[in-house]
């Protein structure tokens, strides 16, 4: 299917609302039905009509229609956040007394439900590095159900090999899991590879203006007709129509978008090579990166996200450096119009915590400006870093 015609033109009907070109925002709750027959085809027929908005609306249908082309699948379901959307896909696929196999370091609410939510209702989890398929293979018990992946990871982008994975999880019949917000629907297909259900945070590059927050989940029809009936309907974590239209808004552009972002980071990656203060780059598309041809393998393109070790022993130098950034926002998401850091250090907080990470490394996000801009910027902070 064609790119552009999923984007717009897939799942809008312009007669419908007087030719629009942009379709309308569907701000109701409630759709009525005529006859009491009517209203009991709705009732046993939720998850195919337009009946209360907590179930389907017109506006969320079309951006759902749009994901699941481009991801590949049969069908999508949204959400109001990403997080909301990992937890539907897998909590859906687990009961008491089923094994979890999740890659390590992954997002870290993500986290939080695979280590304090999941055990609590009697879910085991086992935690493996995701560089080596086989400790998928080696942590799998007999009662494990599900196996979850991210690829690459949050912050230190580890990737996974995911057709080995899947391969391994369909001989067991084992269903697989990906976050795949890193790379978007537009650079990597995980579905394609073998990956059961695939989860966005579409707060990211879907949104792509930092002004709306959002999930989907995609699969098959059977699987995601399954979460909309349970977890979906049941939990109430859905997508309002008005944040639905701002992700269709964020679509149309999501080609030109991340074409500019991989380009824009390609040269201030190049750029940071040469700095003496940056001791590693961490991005998979660096020809020295230990994964660099699965990166090359699984993914159409490089992404805006990489991190950067700074060459010090004193957590005062990254602050500075880190301080001093005039045009690089330090926020925790990514994905829109402006580039960011996530200094790691902003986790070490007094007394002996100490945080998984070092505190040398700052994760970046480069958004849409020029790169001759964000260089100065890097420049002038790298000249401030020292005192």
């Amino acid at each position: 299917m064609d790119i552009s015609y999923i984007l717009n033109e897939l799942g809008e009907d312009r007669s419908a609302y007087f030719n629009a070109v942009a379709p309308p925002i569907f701000q109701t709750s409630n759709f009525a039905c005529k006859t009491v027959a009517e209203m009991r085809f709705a009732l046993e027929h939720e998850a195919e009509v337009d009946f209360y908005t907590r179930g389907n609306n017109p506006t969320v249908d079309m951006l759902e229609k749009k994901l699941a082309a481009l991801e590949g699948t049969e069908h999508a379901i949204a959400f109001g956040s990403g997080i909301a959307a990992v937890t539907a896909a897998v909590i859906s696929r687990v009961k008491a007394g089923d094994h979890v196999v999740c890659v390590k370091k992954p997002y870290t609410w993500t986290n939080k439900l695979m280590n304090h939510f999941l055990p609590r209702f009697g879910v085991e989890v086992t935690m493996v590095d995701g560089a080596d398929p086989q400790n998928f293979s080696q942590a799998m018990q007999e009662n494990t159900v599900l196996i979850y992946l991210e690829s690459p990871n949050s912050f230190t982008f580890e990737l996974q090999d995911i057709a080995a994975i899947t391969a391994m999880a369909k001989e067991r019949g084992i269903t697989t899991v990906i976050d795949n917000s890193f790379a978007s629907p537009l650079f990597q297909n995980p579905a394609a590879m073998g990956v059961d259900l695939v989860v966005h945070s579409a707060t990211k590059y879907i949104g792509g203006h930092s002004d709306v927050m959002g999930g989907v989940v995609c699969g098959s029809r059977e699987m995601i007709n399954q979460i909309f009936e349970t977890e979906y309907m049941t939990l109430g974590a859905v997508l309002s129509p008005n944040d639905a239209w701002l992700l269709l808004r964020g679509l149309r552009t999501l080609p030109v978008r991340m074409e500019r972002i991989a380009q824009t980071t390609r040269q201030v990656v190049a750029y940071l090579q040469q700095r003496h203060e940056v001791e590693e780059i961490i991005w998979p598309f660096l020809p020295s990166h230990p994964q660099y041809h699965l990166a090359k393998k699984q993914m159409r393109n490089n992404t805006g996200q990489f991190t950067i070790r700074l060459r010090t022993d004193h957590i005062e130098e990254v602050d500075r450096f880190c301080d001093s950034l005039q045009h690089f926002l330090m926020a925790a998401s990514w994905g829109g119009h402006e580039s960011l850091i996530y200094p790691a250090a902003a986790s070490y907080k007094s007394g002996n915590y100490k945080s998984a990470l070092p505190f040398t490394l700052v994760r970046f996000y480069i958004g849409l400006e020029d790169p001759e801009y964000l260089i100065r910027d890097l420049e002038q902070a790298f000249g401030k870093m020292r005192g």
